[in-house]
């Protein structure tokens, strides 16, 4: 799973070289839906509450925000920086959620996001020091607006007898309305540029990235400790460098690698001592004392995944 999402970046860059972002998210959640409507027929059928429904609304409607700003961003910088600029994610949300439940997070936490700020310092600079390009600064947006969508998702979830299949449906679907209405010209005209390869990456961000995702997540944070599923899900950037360097030829130079092995090291220390946090709050709670003790990353990568 981390693999799929992580050469998602480059799948998702690729595609708007020849559409628009709004055209490449109506598509592939146009794609998502489908197959979610189809998944809901089978496995829930159960017709949603008006706050169910509102909920997903609501949660669609910031999940759409965190996807027009990392598509876009991706459109402006490279495969590899987006997928290690997007992980400060993890690292964000803890900080979000300390602040609102007022609960202070432990020092050693605040020297992880120091070293991971370094670290994209470093990764922008390229092999010289520079200001961050439009792409960098939409991605450090988007890291915190999906920190607040994971936030609120918690927040409005919790506790709540709500389907996650029917929750991500509708999400999914709020999400394709939007790039619908943003562009209709340019759907129609995407429809004929994506080609062959184009339709292939529709398919990849819809079916592989979004859905197939998705079931793999709840199927595996079921099934393996909270910190394994953490651990190999926080290896999502790894496999985004991986696509950027080997499969379209990005390189990061001494500067960029060295800020890439912070942003990492970071995140994942970052990660830890969240963790433990959570565990010495007692059995099945958050940071702030109620709620589910789930792996940060695994809520962190929703279905919204781009």
């Amino acid at each position: 799973m981390a693999a799929v999402w992580g050469g998602s970046y480059l799948a998702a860059k690729d595609l708007t070289m020849v559409a628009s972002v709004p055209a490449v998210l109506g598509w592939r959640f146009l794609v998502a839906s489908a197959a979610l409507a189809v998944l809901w027929a089978w496995r829930v059928r159960r017709r949603p509450g008006r706050a169910e429904v509102l909920t997903a609304v609501v949660l669609g409607g910031t999940q759409a925000a965190v996807l027009f700003l990392e598509t876009y961003g991706v459109a402006q910088t490279r495969a590899s920086n987006a997928g290690l600029i997007i992980s400060l994610t993890v690292i964000f949300t803890p900080l979000l959620e300390a602040a609102a439940s007022r609960r202070w997070l432990p020092r050693g936490y605040f020297v992880a996001a120091v070293v991971c700020i370094v670290g994209v310092a470093l990764l922008v600079s390229g092999n010289g020091f520079r200001a961050p390009n439009p792409g960098d600064v939409l991605m450090l947006a988007a890291a915190a607006v999906r920190a607040f969508h994971v936030t609120l998702l918690g927040t409005l979830t919790r506790g709540r007898p709500y389907s996650s299949v029917t929750i991500t449906l509708i999400q999914s679907v709020v999400c394709a309305v939007a790039g619908i209405a943003l562009d209709p010209p340019g759907m129609v005209r995407a429809a004929s540029a994506f080609g062959v390869s184009g339709w292939l990456g529709v398919l990849y961000l819809g079916l592989g990235a979004s859905v197939f995702a998705f079931l793999v997540q709840l199927w595996a944070v079921r099934r393996t400790s909270a910190s394994r599923a953490s651990l190999l899900m926080g290896t999502e950037p790894v496999w985004a460098v991986a696509a950027g360097v080997l499969l379209a030829g990005e390189a990061l130079g001494w500067p960029g690698a060295c800020g890439a092995a912070l942003i990492l090291g970071g995140c994942y220390a970052g990660q830890r001592i969240e963790a433990r946090l959570r565990a010495a709050a007692g059995p099945g709670t958050g940071l702030n004392g109620t709620g589910p003790l789930i792996p940060a990353a695994a809520v962190v990568r929703h279905v919204g995944k781009p």
